[in-house]
């Protein structure tokens, strides 16, 4: 199995990685993916997708919350990264309409410039998306891609409705799944989990958040529990699920 989005750069690693990817491994975790979310944890992604190669894979990008803080200088240093061998994707970009910590236009502004990069690089992206659905969509829909790549990009964390993840599936992307599609709250991506096709989905824990409990730490094994609940929403058995989502990983990251 995989776990397609974990922040395992994350302070909240520092003391254990290597327990935590030990417990990953012996659920049978076997790639994850590691995405940044502003300069230095990009950094910090292409330093553990070399010290753990081949299980971690990295992507290196500005989450929307940090999108004003990048001057001109921070986005030469920025597509350096993109332009880095051990970079599998671009993300985490996006765009958070719910928290707004960066003004709505640097969003914008900083998911449009992000596109390029990864387009001029031949990488996907990893997609943030809180409340910002129908301009996600758009800007997915009139992007190009990366030239050559059978996958487009993922809609991580997806919180949308089944009408979105079906036509950004049609356009190329995947849509990835954490454990909150296991709450009845989760209306939209509840509904889209059965009905898109097998192959066209990833689970991921978005660790250390989105973790089964409030205030606890997340790790990547969880996303054994969102294989689960997949399987259930979809009437099929967990196992028939594994080798689908083990492809659509391989599609996104060329390299897996």
């Amino acid at each position: 199995m995989v776990d397609s989005h974990a922040h395992l750069q994350h302070d909240r690693f520092a003391s254990d990685l290597d327990e935590v990817l030990e417990r990953a491994h012996a659920a049978g975790i076997e790639r994850i993916l590691v995405p940044g979310w502003d300069l230095a944890s990009s950094e910090g992604a292409l330093a553990l997708a070399e010290r753990y190669a081949p299980m971690i894979d990295a992507a290196v990008g500005i989450h929307p919350h940090h999108a004003a803080e990048l001057d001109e200088p921070g986005w030469h240093h920025l597509a350096s990264l993109v332009s880095d061998s051990r970079a599998s994707a671009v993300g985490e970009i996006g765009l958070d309409y719910f928290r707004n910590l960066s003004p709505r236009d640097a969003q914008r502004e900083a998911l449009a410039r992000q596109l390029v990069l990864a387009s001029d690089a031949g990488l996907p992206v990893l997609v943030h998306d809180r409340d910002a659905h129908e301009d996600v969509t758009d800007a997915l829909l009139s992007w190009p891609g990366p030239a050559g790549r059978a996958v487009r990009g993922v809609l991580h964390a997806f919180s949308g409705d089944a009408a979105m993840a079906v036509r950004l599936v049609e356009a190329g992307f995947l849509v990835s799944f954490a454990l909150p599609v296991a709450f009845r709250s989760a209306v939209g991506p509840r509904a889209a989990a059965p009905l898109i096709r097998a192959g066209s989905f990833l689970v991921e824990t978005d660790a250390p958040y989105l973790g089964p409990a409030r205030d606890g730490r997340n790790e990547p094994r969880t996303a054994l529990r969102v294989l689960a609940e997949l399987a259930s929403l979809r009437s099929a058995p967990v196992e028939d699920l594994v080798a689908p989502v083990r492809a659509a990983y391989r599609r996104l990251v060329a390299n897996a």
